[in-house]
Order: C-alpha cells, then structure tokens, then sequence
C-alpha cells in the first residue's frame, strides 16, 4: 500500500473527527451525529479493497459491516443507558466489551 495513501486516509479521518469533536462540544449533537455518520470513511475503505482485491472483497467487507450492525447498535444503546449511570470510562468499557463480545459471537456463527 502506498504511504501517501495512508497519510490522506489519516488526514481525513483526523478532519472528520475534529469537526465532529467541534460540533459536538457546541450542543450541535444532531449535526456532529450526522457527520460522523457519513460513510465517507466506509466509502474510502470500499474503495480501497475494491483496488486491492477486486468485487469479491469488498462485496464481502460491505456485508461484513451489515452483519456487525447489530453489534454496533448494541454499543450505542449500551453508552446511552450507562453514561448517566456510570459515567464516560466504566460506560464505554463496558459497551465496548458488549461489543467485542456480540460482534465476535456472530463472526463465529457467520
């Protein structure tokens, strides 16, 4: 993979993080959801597979991210219900977990 590549990818993704960090810190949450959630980096990422491994692969990544929704969606609701609870760490520690282990679960049956 070509380096200059990688380095517009992480340029990319450190804009998109700013501005939704920005967005976000300025109670614009709707806004900073809806920018974080532009498939700008999935759409970088296709792209990717599809130049270095042809249809098949990125079919196969574009599925794989469907089959992980589930999973994701998991997170979220986890992070939404705890924070107030438990506050920022123990919150995402234990979504994050919910994650690995519900995303990996279904790897393993799919």
């Amino acid at each position: 993979m070509d380096t200059k590549l990688l380095l517009i990818y992480f340029v990319i993704g450190g804009v998109i993080v700013s501005i939704v960090t920005y967005l976000g810190s300025q109670a614009k949450s709707q806004l900073a959801a809806f920018v974080a959630f532009l498939p700008v980096i999935s759409t970088i990422t296709l792209c990717t597979i599809y130049f270095a491994g042809g249809t098949q692969a990125a079919v196969s990544y574009a599925k794989s991210m469907l089959i992980l929704l589930a999973p994701y969606l998991l997170y979220i609701i986890g992070v939404i219900f705890l924070l107030p609870r438990l506050g920022l760490a123990s919150s995402l520690i234990v979504s994050i977990a919910a994650y690995v282990g519900a995303a990996f679960l279904i790897m393993r049956l799919t």
